[in-house]
């Protein structure tokens, strides 16, 4: 059986605040250090970034594209995220969407359509239309009904299906008739599918996870790791089956950060470096206790006040299961005391990936021998070894701000340490 890992939802150099770098033979190199198998190609409603897909592109297999050069591995799938924001049941929504096309035409006509209906495709690689998120399923539905939509970071809280500043309290209400074709949602960086599984309500909704990534280095941060008998079996239409059935033979896990380290998971205000758990929140009555401004409610909180069960009550063995990671650089940053975009940490990194194989093999697989006669600092090992068991402590990103991963708490190797804020 082959396992591949996909990641279905990065970003191009067309969209805002993303790296130029992020152009598809790059993005395909980074791919294979990393050892992601596919790849979202991104914001295909940008007509420039369009014609760049078909520039470098050619299908390998149904609705899977490979470089025309044939210089990568890396494979392709046909993905973007658009921007919703819209009024819907008296208040303004804001939404954020992964869409998957089966194939190039299927793109063509979408973005057709929505340039038939006033929507400036050409302004940003991840367009802003007042479109709501119904209107585009039914678009895309009548163009293709194999496009499958995916509601992205789910619980952000500004640009979420279920964002505590401009989301709704259910699929159902944003979607209504049509919510049977919303199979699945993607976690985003700080929630995770305990998390998500407190609400008994998206018992039948799949979970994925991808990076949402604005640099190459962020590629594979969070993905999805699927079975296929064999390569012809690595299509469009397979994928979709397997991510909508969440068959767990064939979905068999996905790979997550750890929840605290998203930069909304706990509630709090930025400028004050105030940080809350949701009971704090509540009694400081929502309001920063510093300055007296609003808090953001983060996404933790926004679990709570949907949640109709605790983490204890989820039921056993029926989701696909997932696996904590701790990007590798900031793994190596740690240990060395040092940023993980220093020249240190890149030496470090660069001489483990040639060595032992790419990322995500050493954060999952690869043996205590295999690490430990590549690396040289011991403690490297401990730490990966320390993330695998979920062994570190953190502390929760808020209103922004990136949460921190303790990997080598003190006396680590022998005692597991609770999560803290």
């Amino acid at each position: 059986m082959l396992q591949k890992i996909i990641d279905l939802h990065i970003h191009s150099k067309y969209s805002r605040a993303c790296s130029k770098d992020l152009e598809l033979p790059k993005i395909a190199q980074a791919c294979q250090i990393k050892g992601v198998d596919i790849v979202a190609t991104a914001d295909f409603t940008h007509p420039a970034w369009f014609e760049h897909i078909k520039e470098n592109l050619i299908e390998d297999n149904q609705g899977i594209y490979r470089l025309k050069d044939n210089s990568s591995l890396t494979r392709f799938i046909l993905s973007t995220e658009i921007s919703c924001i819209y009024k819907h049941k008296e208040a303004v929504r804001r939404l954020h969407l992964v869409l998957l096309a089966p194939n190039l035409k299927a793109v063509e006509k979408f973005n057709q359509a929505l340039e038939k209906r006033g929507v400036n495709i050409r302004s940003d690689g991840r367009p802003i239309m007042g479109l709501s998120a119904k209107e585009i399923l039914q678009i895309m539905l009548a163009i293709d009904p194999d496009f499958m939509m995916i509601p992205a970071h789910a619980w952000t809280p500004w640009f979420a299906i279920f964002g505590s500043k401009s989301g709704y309290d259910r699929l159902e209400d944003c979607f209504e008739e049509l919510t049977p074709r919303i199979r699945a949602i993607e976690t985003g960086l700080s929630s995770d599918p305990p998390m998500n599984r407190r609400l008994s309500a998206l018992d039948k909704i799949v979970l994925v996870s991808n990076s949402d990534a604005h640099s190459l280095d962020k590629i594979g941060r969070e993905a999805n790791v699927l079975a296929f008998d064999n390569p012809k079996d690595i299509n469009f239409l397979n994928i979709k089956k397997i991510i909508e059935s969440g068959d767990r033979d064939r979905f068999l896990h996905t790979i997550e950060f750890y929840p605290e380290e998203g930069k909304y998971h706990c509630d709090g205000h930025r400028d004050c470096r105030v940080c809350l758990t949701p009971l704090q929140t509540k009694k400081a009555n929502y309001l920063c206790p510093k300055c007296k401004k609003k808090l953001t409610v983060g996404v933790l909180h926004r679990v709570d006040d949907l949640a109709d069960r605790n983490e204890d009550a989820i039921p056993k063995n029926i989701f696909v299961p997932h696996k904590y990671i701790v990007p590798l650089r900031e793994i190596i940053g740690y240990v060395f005391g040092v940023g993980p975009k220093s020249k240190k940490v890149d030496k470090e990194y660069q001489n483990m990936i040639k060595k032992i194989g790419h990322e995500f093999f050493i954060l999952l697989s690869a043996s205590e021998e295999q690490i430990k006669k590549n690396i040289s600092d011991g403690n490297i090992w401990l730490a990966i070894a320390n993330t695998r068991s979920g062994n570190v402590i953190l502390k929760g990103g808020y209103d922004g701000e990136f949460g921190q991963v303790n990997v080598l708490p003190q006396g680590a190797n022998q005692v597991k340490q609770k999560k803290l804020f």
